[in-house]
């Protein structure tokens, strides 16, 4: 196997009264996209911010590219790119002018900083806006062009946080297509989601992180085994009044793994769900729930989430 482009080792950040990351490790191979899923909280954006040197680890330590992130914090700047959560551009000045800016605190000036601005507008698809005011894009395109940020000094590693929070379904599949193409290209990525769906799609390996704490990691056919045989079970319901002794009552059933209650459905795991369905109605209806909908899958990335944390993966 080759060395890791990154390694992060124990990290861990600490506030006065907060421990944000408490031990978080893994590594990424060169050309990979790598995932990090959890729920908003989790930890995700410290540690995104502690790899890209903008918070200094309270213990460990993350190598990239051979560069220490508490030793060399000028190297690992040179060979990343970071899309933060937060959109990160002048709303007054027009997407090019932005870029020319950045371009140039990443220090590119010239012939090369005018055609990495032209390169980055049509990765982002907005060459034929590119000379309006950013203040009038949609917020798809504000993510996109937060993007080509990242990409303008062609960086070997790029971090992108929750791209895709707050944005229409066809700007996010703008930008996950974005994402499968830059990596179709070389680019490593480190990519940071609380949707489940979004990491299946884009990684090979994920990482699960819940309250600063590395959960799990593995391939996706390494983590659904961590649930062994066990479905996961859908269910919309109205008119429950008391949903925690629901829970009880289903907990009690037999081949009733976890049972999670929230917006009005309830998420099961449970082994061979088609033939406990009539005792798993039957609790429902006995405390007063009306059935909408009922959705049996076969183990997945929010399953395994249930069944390591009891909750799920939206909460």
């Amino acid at each position: 196997m080759t060395q890791p482009i990154l390694q992060a080792q124990d990290l861990h950040k600490r506030y006065e009264k907060v421990h944000a990351v408490q031990g978080i490790s893994f590594d990424i191979q060169p050309g990979e996209i790598f995932s990090l899923l959890g729920p908003n909280g989790a930890g995700k954006t410290t540690t995104i911010s502690m790899l890209s040197c903008l918070l200094s680890p309270s213990e460990g330590d993350a190598i990239i590219d051979g560069h220490s992130v508490r030793k060399d914090a000028d190297a690992v700047k040179k060979v990343i790119g970071v899309v933060p959560q937060e959109i990160a551009l002048y709303p007054d000045l027009t997407a090019r002018e932005n870029l020319v800016f950045w371009g140039k605190m990443y220090s590119l000036s010239g012939a090369h900083l005018k055609q990495r601005v032209e390169e980055t507008l049509e990765i982002a698809g907005l060459s034929d806006r590119a000379n309006e005011k950013v203040e009038n894009y949609s917020g798809g395109m504000k993510r996109r062009i937060n993007i080509a940020v990242g990409l303008l000094h062609e960086p070997k590693v790029l971090f992108m946080d929750e791209p895709t929070v707050g944005i229409d379904p066809q700007s996010r599949r703008r930008i996950l297509d974005t994402v499968l193409e830059l990596n179709q290209r070389g680019l490593t990525v480190l990519y940071t989601t609380h949707y489940m769906e979004e990491a299946a799609e884009l990684s090979k390996r994920i990482g699960i992180v819940d309250n600063g704490k590395l959960i799990a990691l593995g391939t996706q056919d390494e983590l659904t085994k961590l649930v062994g045989e066990s479905d996961a079970v859908h269910i919309g319901i109205s008119g429950i009044s008391e949903p925690e002794a629901l829970l009880a009552r289903l907990n009690a059933l037999s081949d009733i793994h976890t049972a999670a209650y929230e917006n009005e459905a309830l998420l099961l795991q449970a082994s061979n769900a088609n033939a406990h369905l009539s005792e798993i109605i039957g609790a429902i209806t006995a405390a007063g729930g009306q059935i909408k909908s009922i959705k049996v899958d076969e183990p997945n990335l929010e399953a395994v989430f249930l069944h390591l944390t009891g909750r799920a993966l939206r909460d």
